[in-house]
């Protein structure tokens, strides 16, 4: 997925959020996993079932769905809590996203997937050989998949990303269990990649999954660790216009959150929130203009250039950064950035200790970011 787009309150599991001021009785052998970064996600096993709770993004005292992940090979349990029930392990999947695409790719598990929306933008060799093949359907668009096809391959389960005041339209109506995967909307870089435990467990890899994740949670905080005791902090801002707007990350998001941890000064930090705020240009340049460095992303067949990028809007070259040559792009139409950062937000933050402080990781080379050209 290469467009764009993320919270601090407890899950509400013990309490049936989908019936307000309802207790629910839960079995004495309820056993609940501790997350320790995802603030959507609430897991907890019974000897019959393992119930993953979703919370809404949108407001945080409701649920946004209840999976009931039950044994394929058992019948399905008798007295079960209200939730979408899931029969694990998983063994077809339609994907909306190359975000998830490649998170089935890191559990083994590519070749569960059968059919995927837009596929001009899946980037995984695996499911690009799948698609010449055709033994992976294209569905078309995520807003609006081929339903007939979707029913003619046979699926388990749809792994797709939900929206605001948005639904999954006609593909609601198959009676396909629909797995929200809001991963993309937690504001702590772990929190995120913790997702991948859930994930595993609708592929019965659970061992595969708590292994990913304990060996980036070990990069991630040994990084971070680096820039504990800096003295200097350089100042930063990221992106650029789109249309009449700059849609700068609120000051608790995951970029702001990836950007402290790296030991840098983001000078947008007092905007509320996780969410990005449309500010006008003058805004933006009257907080940045001299900021020591500008982070970018674009999608294009080549890198940008300084020309490029003033010929696109010229007074981006009042910005010092433009001027003492300081910006750093991410060209994510070259590299499999959106693919793999959820999962390794380490490889994002080396980049950036590496931009901030290149002192403390001398020799390492960038794998995202890069000076932008002078051309």
């Amino acid at each position: 997925m290469k467009s764009a787009f993320y919270y601090i309150i407890i899950f509400c599991l013990l309490v049936g959020c989908t019936n307000p001021g309802k207790r629910v009785v839960l079995p004495d052998s309820w056993q609940q996993d501790t997350l320790s970064y995802a603030q959507g996600l609430t897991i907890g096993y019974t000897p019959d079932y393992v119930q993953v709770d979703v919370r809404d993004p949108w407001d945080t005292t409701q649920l946004l769905q209840r999976y009931l992940l039950v044994d394929r090979n058992q019948p399905v349990p008798e007295g079960l809590p209200k939730g979408t029930v899931v029969k694990v392990p998983v063994q077809r999947v339609v994907v909306y996203t190359s975000v998830h695409a490649s998170i089935l790719e890191q559990l083994g598990e590519s070749h569960r997937i059968v059919g995927v929306c837009e596929p001009r933008y899946m980037d995984s060799p695996e499911v690009r050989a799948g698609l010449n093949e055709g033994r992976i359907a294209d569905l078309g668009e995520a807003t609006s998949p081929n339903v007939e096809k979707m029913l003619e391959i046979g699926t388990d389960v749809i792994i797709a990303s939900p929206f605001q005041n948005s639904s999954f339209g006609p593909v609601e109506k198959l009676g396909i269990p629909i797995v929200q995967g809001a991963d993309y909307l937690e504001s702590l870089p772990l929190g995120r990649t913790e997702w991948v435990k859930f994930y595993g467990l609708l592929f019965g890899k659970q061992a595969v999954a708590d292994s990913v994740f304990k060996e980036t949670e070990e990069a991630y905080l040994a990084l971070k660790q680096l820039t504990a005791q800096v003295t200097t902090r350089p100042t930063v801002f990221s992106e650029k216009r789109y249309g009449a707007s700059w849609y700068m990350p609120g000051g608790e998001s995951y970029t702001a959150n990836l950007f402290r941890d790296a030991g840098a000064d983001y000078l947008f930090a007092y905007l509320p929130g996780t969410d990005s705020h449309p500010l006008s240009f003058e805004t933006v340049f009257e907080k940045a203009y001299q900021a020591d460095i500008w982070l970018l992303k674009y999608n294009q067949s080549k890198d940008m250039t300084y020309a490029d990028l003033q010929q696109e809007y010229a007074p981006y070259a009042h910005f010092e950064a433009f001027q003492k040559k300081r910006i750093y792009a991410c060209n994510t139409g070259r590299i499999r950035y959106y693919e793999e950062f959820p999962l390794h937000p380490d490889y994002l933050l080396q980049d950036f200790i590496q931009i901030f402080h290149p002192e403390l990781l001398s020799g390492r080379p960038l794998r995202y970011y890069h000076l932008m050209e002078d051309k």
